[in-house]
């Protein structure tokens, strides 16, 4: 297979390969790389893949990467003469698109280049013999140069004379970040406190393999930030959340006012007010996939449905005034909802379907084992957001097809789940974040 060159946004670096995974299964397209030439401190890795025409289909949605582009890969080498020794040797290569009408762009990583120096190293390449007229607007074809000179700024170090690598290709296809502008939370009409940006929601979107007519739930759903990014890619969506006032909203302005203001009433389906361990939905394989933030804690804490024997429960289910009274509400520690997401999806999830939620972990106290399996499961992605002493995990796992995986990690079994460690670092999350915050350590007794 042909190799190309994707050049990746350089932020949230742990999410980019992920993503661009995912979307070669959502396409169908197979995807070759060598993991030891991929460092988040480089936006370039090379890729193979069939043809051109996946290459742009593998892009048009990216969010991450790439950002710029993606391009057909000629050559590569440590040094600009030794670029030029090489495409001189495959004059086929440029004889392709002599007369098509062209233009070149020079870009650097890790460094600036002057107007000046961009021209100069242009004329490099007039051994080409590009015969075409130059087009800067619309070309038939647009030639791509690179330096690569390392991440040294962000490590304070001095930016080396030379780069470290250089590379040269046809460029084939762009990412598709203006979504990010599209959907940016400045312009929506309804928000919350915990509203997830743009950027984040897209990638989960593509994470969950957001598709036409698939079927999406997201059972945190908040302001429905998840719903508008599905929906935007074509799927059926609903939610849930145990707040109904976060639904409703105020003021004319709520979950619905946003699908209208981005034209996607048809596709986000409805929301209930339930909670993820009482919900009104019949036991069977649902939804194609399952997208989550769950509650923290942090703000308030996390609540499920159930009786609180500090209250007297009610006579009746109705108020005086003939409205519903609101079921009482306990604590939910965030370990129990995490569980509880994961068997939730083992039951509502098609085979095939993917669960993509946020953990939130403290830093470092995080451990790769902290992650709950399941047998039904298989982990196709965790990547970490830092906050310094806290971070927040993507997970992206998906159902298997087929009898279950045995689990050989020792981990004891909870309602289907492999439950993590006794103490994972999501555990008793709100009282550890605000410990690190206050920098100072809570020494529990055993006693609740």
């Amino acid at each position: 297979m042909p190799p190309f060159l994707v050049n990746f946004a350089q932020l949230h670096q742990d999410f980019r390969l992920p993503e661009i995974e995912s979307l070669a299964t959502l396409e169908g397209i197979p995807l070759k790389y060598d993991p030891a030439t991929y460092s988040n401190e480089s936006p370039f890795v090379t890729v193979e893949l069939p043809s051109v025409a996946d290459a742009q289909r593998l892009v048009r949605r990216a969010i991450l990467g790439p950002d710029r582009d993606i391009v057909e890969l000629w050559a590569e080498a440590t040094s600009l003469p030794d670029l030029l020794a090489k495409i001189k040797e495959m004059p086929e290569q440029s004889n392709l698109y002599k007369t098509c009408s062209f233009k070149f762009m020079v870009q650097a990583f890790g460094s600036t280049i002057s107007q000046a120096d961009q021209v100069a190293l242009i004329e490099r390449f007039a051994f080409m013999g590009c015969e075409g007229p130059i087009n800067l607007k619309d070309p038939d074809v647009t030639f791509v140069y690179f330096e690569d000179y390392g991440n040294h700024a962000e490590k304070g170090a001095p930016t080396p004379e030379n780069p470290q690598r250089v590379f040269f290709g046809r460029l084939i296809a762009s990412g598709n970040r203006k979504l990010v502008t599209k959907y940016d939370l400045k312009k929506r009409e309804y928000l919350g406190i915990t509203s997830m940006d743009a950027e984040l929601s897209l990638v989960m979107a593509n994470q969950a393999l957001a598709r036409s007519g698939s079927l999406i739930f997201d059972p945190f759903v908040g302001t429905g930030s998840f719903l508008v990014t599905c929906s935007h890619f074509g799927a059926y969506t609903m939610g849930a959340d145990i707040d109904g006032r976060q639904i409703r909203g105020k003021d004319s302005k709520s979950i619905a006012s946003n699908t209208k203001q981005y034209g996607l009433a048809g596709w986000v389906l409805d929301n209930v007010v339930s909670d993820i361990a009482h919900h009104p939905w019949r036991e069977q394989p649902l939804w194609d996939a399952i997208v989550a933030d769950p509650p923290y804690g942090v703000r308030a804490g996390a609540k499920k449905i159930g009786h609180n024997p500090k209250i007297k429960p009610p006579a009746t289910a109705l108020k005086a005034n003939g409205e519903p009274r609101y079921p009482q509400t306990i604590p939910y520690e965030m370990s129990d909802v995490i569980v509880d997401l994961i068997d939730f999806a083992a039951k509502f999830l098609v085979p095939g379907g993917r669960l993509v939620y946020w953990l939130p972990t403290v830093t470092d106290e995080y451990k790769p084992e902290d992650v709950p399996g399941h047998p039904l499961f298989r982990l196709i992605a965790n990547s970490e957001q830092n906050f310094g002493k806290w971070a927040r995990r993507l997970i992206t796992m998906e159902k298997i097809r087929g009898p279950p995986v045995v689990d050989n990690t020792g981990r004891r079994v909870a309602e289907g789940s492999y439950a993590p460690p006794s103490d994972p670092a999501h555990a008793r999350f709100r009282e550890r974040y605000f410990e690190k915050a206050d920098g100072v350590r809570v020494v529990r007794t055993g006693e609740d």
